[in-house]
C-alpha cells in the first residue's frame, strides 16, 4: 500500500496527475445498473461512489464492468479506502453533485483497497445551493439545500403500477432567497412523527434530485440522501436568522406548482375581459385559460356573516385508490362518505377578486390555488379562524391585506363552464392554480403581440 506521503488531496486531483493516490471515506454509493454496450458486447455494468477526504475535497468515482465485478461488494458507505489507478476526466455537471471540476473512472486496472478509519474525515458534507439557484440549473439536477419547513402534508401510503406499497411526504422549505420549493420525503423519512416538521424548523438535505413538474420545479429526496433536522451548519444559522426576523412574513415566490400535471397544460392566454366573454357563451364543454391579475380582495363576509375560509377534509384514502378522500368531516372527524373518523386537514375554499388591465372577476379559488394565492397554508388560516373573538378576526384580515396588489403578479389557470342552478343555466369560472408569473416568459409573450399588432416580423 502506498505510504501516507504519496497521498494526494482530492482538491488537487486533475488532468495533469496521471498516477495518483487517494484516501477517503465512501459518503454515497448508488446501486449497480446494467446498459448495452455500444460495440456490441453485449451488457455492461456500472455504478459510483462518492469519496470524501481529510481536506473537504470531494470526488465522484464510477466503476466499469470488471472493477464492478471486484469492488461492488468491497465498496461499502462510511468506510474508508485507498483508491489508485484511476482516469481522469471532466465531471458531468448535470449528474454529478460533487463540487470538484473532475470525476473518476475505473476499470480492470483499479487498485481499491480498505484503509483504517479517520476519526479526520467526516462522515458527509454538504455543498448547498440556495433556491434562487435551483431556478436556473439545467434540470434534472442533483442539489444539497438548506431552509424552513413552511409547510408539511400527511403522510400518503399508495401502490406503485407496479405493484410496490410506498409511502411519501410532501414538504415544502423556503430559504432566504425568499423562494420555496415542495421536496417529497419517501419510506421512513415521510413517516417521521409530525412533530419533526411542526414549528417551522430548519433543515439540511442532501441528494435532491430537481425536475420540472406541472410548468414549475419539484425535488424528491433520494433514497440515498440525508436529511437532517436542526442542523448544526453556518447555512442553518443564518437561514434561521432571516427567518426570525421578518423572512416569516416576506412574500415568497413558489418554485412548485401543485396539482395533476394536465393542470393549465392546455389552456390559452386570456384577459379576464375575454375569460367573461367565454364564459357567458355557456360552453357546451369546459374551457381552460391562463391569465396574469393580481389579487385585490378576499370574501371574508357574507350578508354580515364572517364566511369561512378553511374547513376540515378527510384524509382517509379512497378504496381502491391512490387519492384521498377530501370530503369535509364534522367536529368529531368523522367523515359522513367513507365513515372514517381521524384527525382532518386543513382545507382552503376561499372566494377572490382578482383584476388584469381589462377587468376582474370573483372567482372561486379551491386548496392548491388558495395557499398560494394567501401565501398560508390551511393549518394557518384554521387556527386564525379559530382563535377568533366572535365576528373579529384583525389577525387574519391584516395578512389577507398584506397580499393585496403586493409582490409578483400571479397567473392564474381558471376554467369557465356551464352550470345548473334550480334548472337554469348560469357560467361558472373557478381557480384551479396560482403561481408567480415568469417574467421573462411574459415578457416575450408580450413581446409577440406588440410585433403582431405592428405586423413585425418575429424571424
Amino acid at each position: 500500500m502506498a505510504g501516507v506521503e504519496s497521498i494526494l488531496p482530492i482538491s488537487e486531483i486533475s488532468s495533469y496527475h496521471s498516477r495518483w493516490t487517494i484516501k477517503a471515506r465512501v459518503t454515497n454509493k448508488a446501486a449497480m445498473r446494467t446498459f448495452a454496450s455500444r460495440t456490441g458486447g453485449g451488457e455492461g455494468k456500472v455504478f459510483h461512489v462518492e469519496l470524501l477526504d481529510q481536506h473537504g475535497g470531494e470526488i465522484r468515482a464510477t466503476f466499469f464492468n470488471n472493477a464492478v465485478d471486484k469492488f461492488f461488494n468491497v465498496l461499502e458507505v462510511g468506510k474508508c479506502f485507498v483508491f489508485s489507478r484511476g482516469t481522469v476526466k471532466i465531471a458531468k455537471r448535470e449528474f454529478n453533485p460533487c463540487n470538484h471540476r473532475y470525476e473518476l473512472t475505473f476499470d480492470k486496472d483499479a487498485i481499491v483497497a480498505p484503509a483504517a478509519d479517520d476519526a479526520n474525515i467526516a462522515s458527509f458534507q454538504f455543498n448547498f445551493a440556495d433556491l434562487r439557484s435551483v431556478q436556473t440549473k439545467t434540470l434534472p439536477a442533483k442539489v444539497d439545500l438548506c431552509g424552513i419547513v413552511s409547510a408539511f402534508k400527511p403522510t400518503y401510503g399508495f401502490s406503485s403500477q407496479a405493484g410496490k406499497q410506498l409511502v411519501k411526504r410532501e414538504i415544502t422549505i423556503v430559504d432566504d432567497t425568499c423562494n420555496s420549493m415542495e421536496i417529497t420525503l419517501w419510506g421512513e423519512r415521510a413517516q417521521l412523527p409530525d412533530s419533526q416538521f411542526e414549528g417551522c424548523p430548519v433543515v439540511a438535505l442532501k441528494g435532491v434530485l430537481v425536475k420540472e413538474w406541472n410548468n414549475g420545479r419539484s425535488g424528491s429526496l433520494m433514497q440515498e440522501g440525508i436529511f437532517e433536522t436542526k442542523p448544526s451548519v453556518p447555512e442553518a444559522a443564518r437561514v434561521q436568522q432571516w427567518w426570525n426576523q421578518g423572512g416569516s412574513t416576506s412574500a415568497i415566490s413558489a418554485m412548485s406548482v401543485s396539482g395533476g400535471g394536465a393542470v393549465g397544460r392546455n389552456a390559452k392566454d386570456a384577459t379576464f375581459a375575454e375569460i367573461r366573454q367565454a364564459a357567458e357563451a355557456l360552453p357546451e364543454t369546459p374551457e381552460t385559460f391562463n391569465v396574469v391579475c393580481r389579487l385585490a380582495l378576499v370574501q371574508t363576509l357574507k350578508q354580515g356573516q364572517r364566511q369561512p375560509l378553511s374547513y376540515k377534509a378527510c384524509s382517509a384514502p379512497r378504496e381502491g385508490t391512490s387519492l384521498l378522500c377530501n370530503k369535509r368531516v364534522d367536529e368529531n372527524g368523522s367523515c359522513p362518505v367513507c365513515g372514517s373518523v381521524g384527525r382532518g386537514v386543513s382545507r382552503l375554499n376561499v372566494r377572490c377578486r382578482f383584476v388584469d388591465h381589462t377587468d376582474g372577476s370573483w372567482l372561486t379559488t379551491f386548496h392548491e390555488g388558495a395557499v398560494k394565492v394567501l401565501g398560508m397554508e390551511g393549518d394557518e388560516v384554521f387556527d386564525l379562524e379559530k382563535n377568533s373573538v366572535g365576528e373579529e378576526n384583525q389577525q387574519l384580515d391584516d395578512k389577507l391585506k398584506e397580499r393585496y396588489y403586493q409582490g409578483t403578479p400571479m397567473q392564474l389557470t381558471v376554467r369557465a363552464k356551464t352550470d345548473t342552478y334550480q334548472g337554469e343555466a348560469r357560467p361558472s369560472v373557478t381557480c384551479l392554480d396560482s403561481r408567480p408569473v415568469n417574467r421573462a416568459e411574459h415578457g416575450r409573450r408580450m413581446l409577440g403581440e406588440i410585433h403582431q399588432m405592428l405586423g413585425v416580423s418575429t424571424a
